[in-house]
């Protein structure tokens, strides 16, 4: 026999096959990996090798499968060490209690059912060669675990890692992962121990003093392959990537050496390797594509030339599979969701956590072949288990998109969004004395959770403006932005100077808050050479075309803001300005007095004003109606009263419509003695 000629025909059926039945289980909107397990038994006796045995027998002759284990073998080495590298401790932060209580929960229910179940099948699937402490332990192992790798796929597909749910399930099956391979490893330490290959208290303690050493002595020498990485300008050269791999196979031999697998020693040497991003996903990319492309797919259809469908015959066997699906889906699915529950998630959250918990894919493969090649488990429960994680993990899809459906997972991300959107705020200043104000009444808005882009411009005639830099080069910008830079290292906000020479000022105003993703752009007023009018020229432009939301500020008082007044009426901008007046006002201990205008006689109208704001909480607010047929004339004369901020949005009711050498529609601003904010709230629908 030709054992390369076999080789080489084995690799393309499995390729074809796994290739093939992976998308189809992709247009059935499952993983996949599904797809590819399926595929290995199809090419295994429970269905190539029941309807063709011929054929199955001379693509797979028993004497070659040893080459194609060991190619399998190195697959899932890679694996492993792939699985370890993405294994972020970041992703426990912030998750404490919850990822904790359910990740715990969900492998000691599991494990302590199976360990249950194993006094009922111990003796019918099982005989006296295995101990059984060995079956009952690793039995419970395989209920216990969770397919990090496969979750972490679905819920990067859903863009639900942003969400509460998403990050929970990451968090709590990273710690699945870590504990779940600990506990195998000593089952594996006391199974080997039993055959009387190493004392057991060998392996445990020759474990714990590599493991430490691995931490204390390689991990920092591992570190300066990052630095020789960036020393080469973030490329990861063949030595770099051949040392990674040497350093693995060297900890896969070592923990193989001690009894506990090498696939341990693998996943050891990925999960200490340098969290630096770009290291990682480079060396991620080398080795992802070629084993998950062509090694996996080999070890999917070995499992399936292992499983052989047809001895789970009869009606007891099916029960007995039947027993081991309902333990794994109770003991994960169900512990998982009810402790998710406790720990103050939401029922849907809850459920939705449990089901992807279920998710066991290539992962329990991993452990029932370690369980078959140790003799702890026989053909006929390794195909049961197999028969298991195919059914838990197909239903992870369907089962997640009832409880959790697409609308459901769109609204979550949108309130997300709304709520963690970072504040960016871009300040054009053209002199030294406007900046400081402009960063007083943006951080009296936000606090200090946003980030500012301080901006000075410099009209130039015909220097293009479509590169700037944010360095700030010249000098009349360093004057500009020095003073406003001062205030902001004092109060550690963070700000991020722009200067550079421009032929239009509102046009890059407008660039510059698309490019950085503003959400509100703020201006000073200065008095311009042909007109009296504040909204018009470049503030004016700026109203009519940013996308973003845009105030304009002018600085008259220069005490701190107690008293604010918001004239109110119901557009867009009215209700943006009492958003933004509120924030102030929480911010500074102020007060708000929020000035509704109503008709004379108008009943209805003054009893509806407290609805009109009824989203608004009542600390720091308080409303006043007053009647009038002018509410311009009514503002006005309210607002020249005992005021520190006038808030007001851009409307014609307010006399605010951006006008060129016009000013007699801008009473309020010009009669107002107050410092004054006018905010144009941005409405995309509108652009």
């Amino acid at each position: 026999m030709n054992f390369l000629l076999t080789l080489i025909i084995q690799i393309s059926v499995i390729l074809i096959t796994s290739r093939i039945i992976g998308l189809l289980f992709r247009k059935i909107h499952q993983p996949q990996v599904v797809g590819e397990m399926v595929a290995g038994i199809i090419l295994g006796p429970s269905l190539l090798g029941w309807l063709a045995p011929g054929i199955s027998a001379f693509i797979f002759p028993a004497q070659s499968l040893a080459f194609l284990n060991t190619l399998s073998q190195i697959g899932l080495l890679l694996f492993m060490f792939i699985v370890g590298l993405e294994l972020d401790s970041k992703l426990l932060k912030g998750r404490g209690h919850a990822a904790f209580l359910v990740s715990h929960v969900s492998i000691i229910l599991p494990f302590m059912l199976g360990a249950v179940l194993s006094l009922y099948l111990y003796p019918l699937l099982s005989d006296n060669s295995v101990t059984f402490t060995a079956f009952a332990l690793f039995l419970g192992s395989a209920m216990s675990i969770t397919a990090f790798p496969v979750l972490a796929r679905i819920l990067s597909e859903k863009n639900l890692i942003k969400t509460k749910v998403g990050a929970v399930t990451i968090a709590c099956a990273a710690i699945d992962d870590v504990t779940a391979w600990s506990i195998l490893a000593i089952v594996v330490a006391i199974v080997r121990s039993d055959a009387g290959e190493i004392p057991v208290w060998v392996t445990l303690f020759g474990t714990a003093v590599f493991i430490l050493i691995m931490i204390f002595l390689i991990r920092p020498l591992i570190e300066k392959l990052e630095v020789y990485y960036k020393n080469k300008g973030n490329k990861l050269t063949a030595d770099i990537l051949g040392t990674v791999l040497l350093l693995m196979f060297a900890s896969a031999w070592t923990t193989e050496w001690l009894g506990i697998h090498a696939l341990f020693g693998a996943f050891l040497m990925g999960s200490l390797m340098p969290r630096n991003k770009n290291f990682l996903e480079s060396i991620i990319e080398k080795l992802n594509d070629i084993t998950i492309v062509l090694l996996l797919p080999i070890f999917f259809a070995l499992t399936g030339l292992k499983t052989s469908i047809g001895l789970i015959s009869g009606t007891e066997m099916w029960i007995y599979f039947g027993m081991i699906l309902f333990v794994a889906v109770f003991g994960k699915l169900g512990g998982s969701a009810i402790t998710a529950r406790i720990s103050g998630l939401h029922w849907r959250e809850s459920m939705g956590l449990g089901i992807l918990m279920n998710t066991r894919g290539l992962m329990e493969l991993i452990i029932l072949t370690i369980g078959l090649e140790l003799g702890i488990i026989s053909p006929a429960l390794f195909a049961m288990m197999v028969m298991m994680a195919l059914v838990t993990t197909f239903m992870t899809t369907p089962f997640f998109e009832w409880v959790y459906p697409n609308r459901i997972i769109r609204k979550e991300l949108e309130e997300i969004s709304k709520e963690k959107k970072e504040n960016r705020v871009l300040v054009p200043v053209s002199f030294p004395f406007s900046g400081p104000g402009l960063l007083k009444i943006a951080s009296s808005i936000f606090n200090k959770d946003f980030k500012v882009y301080a901006l000075h411009l410099t009209r130039v005639g015909d220097i293009s403006s479509s590169h700037f830099d944010e360095a700030a080069g010249s000098r009349n910008a360093i004057e500009a932005l020095q003073p406003l830079l001062n205030i902001a290292k004092e109060k550690s906000i963070t700000v991020s100077p722009l200067a550079f020479a421009t032929r239009s000022v509102s046009a890059d105003i407008n660039q510059i808050a698309d490019i950085k993703n503003i959400n509100m752009i703020l201006m000073g007023w200065h008095k311009p050479l042909l007109s009296e009018s504040v909204l018009s020229g470049t503030v004016k432009e700026v109203l009519h075309n940013a996308k973003a939301d845009v105030c304009v500020y002018l600085e008259r008082q220069f005490n701190s803001y107690k008293n604010i007044l918001v004239p109110f009426n119901e557009g867009v901008h009215d209700k943006g300005a009492l958003e933004l007046a509120h924030k102030i006002a929480v911010n500074t201990n102020a007060v708000v007095t929020v000035l509704h205008i109503v008709k004379p006689k108008q009943q209805n109208d003054k009893n509806n004003s407290k609805e009109r704001i009824e989203n608004f909480p009542d600390d720091h607010i308080k409303l006043q109606v007053i009647e009038s047929d002018d509410p311009l004339e009514a503002a006005v004369q309210k607002a020249k009263q005992d005021y520190d901020l006038i808030v007001v949005g851009l409307s014609e009711t307010w006399g605010l419509e951006p006008s060129l050498f016009s000013s007699r529609h801008e009473r309020l601003i010009s009669e107002c003695p107050a410092s004054m904010l006018i905010l144009r709230k941005y409405i995309p629908s509108e652009k």
